[in-house]
């Protein structure tokens, strides 16, 4: 008993003495190159420290590359489940989305139809002059422009002008929109004309006639 009652004194002694030491430390003059001098105290306490900070940082390395692994797996389950999840939306409605893609093929059809051929445009320019002359307008000229290739269609632009009453004018322009092929009014101008009572309309018509695939391998062969 007096043995253990002795080492706890001494290593109390020792535990006061080494907190004098690092109290009474002048810590602004310590020098690295004397470091084998400063209290043992000081020596454990930079050692613990270093020995804490690298084994840190060796769980850190060790981690990382599991943790970065672990995040390309979370990112690839997401997007297969994203995937799955638009696969599965796909084949429960693909019935129905058949049913609207057959509709859209009929729509489509349908609106190919009211476009004229290549051959048809001259009779589409001639059905535009005899709506004119039905109204009892006078023409001035309608002129056939070239064609303009867009993606999906080439534009086929009319220069119309005549000469008219109002009320004529407004029945001829009714007469060449609800005409069975295809046919929008652009850019109007109606103005009076002088020492007339009557008045003069200038537009721009369009058509459109459907670009074929071979129509648009053809154009970009010859660019």
């Amino acid at each position: 008993m007096r043995s253990l009652r002795r080492c706890r004194e001494r290593l109390r002694g020792w535990v006061q003495d080494q907190a004098r030491q690092l109290r009474e430390l002048p810590w602004r003059e310590l020098d690295l190159k004397e470091a084998g001098t400063w209290p043992t105290s000081l020596q454990a306490l930079i050692a613990l420290t270093a020995f804490t900070l690298a084994l840190l940082l060796m769980q850190w390395l060790l981690a990382s590359s599991p943790r970065a692994q672990h995040a390309r797996l979370v990112a690839q389950e997401t997007q297969a489940l994203s995937r799955f999840e638009t696969l599965s939306y796909q084949a429960v409605n693909l019935p129905m989305m058949r049913q609207q893609m057959s509709e859209l093929k009929a729509r489509m059809q349908r609106v190919l139809e009211q476009l004229p051929s290549d051959a048809e445009v001259p009779a589409l320019l001639d059905a535009i002059s005899d709506a004119a002359r039905e109204q009892q307008l006078n023409i001035d000229s309608i002129k056939l422009q070239p064609a303009v290739a867009s993606e999906f269609v080439f534009e086929q632009p009319f220069d119309i002008q005549v000469r008219g009453g109002y009320h004529q004018i407004a029945a001829f322009l009714a007469e060449v929109a609800s005409m069975p092929r295809i046919v929008t009014l652009h850019d109007f101008t109606l103005a009076p004309v002088a020492d007339s009572p009557t008045l003069r309309l200038k537009m721009l018509a369009k058509t459109y006639r459907y670009r074929e695939a071979d129509d648009a391998t053809d154009t970009g062969a010859g660019s």
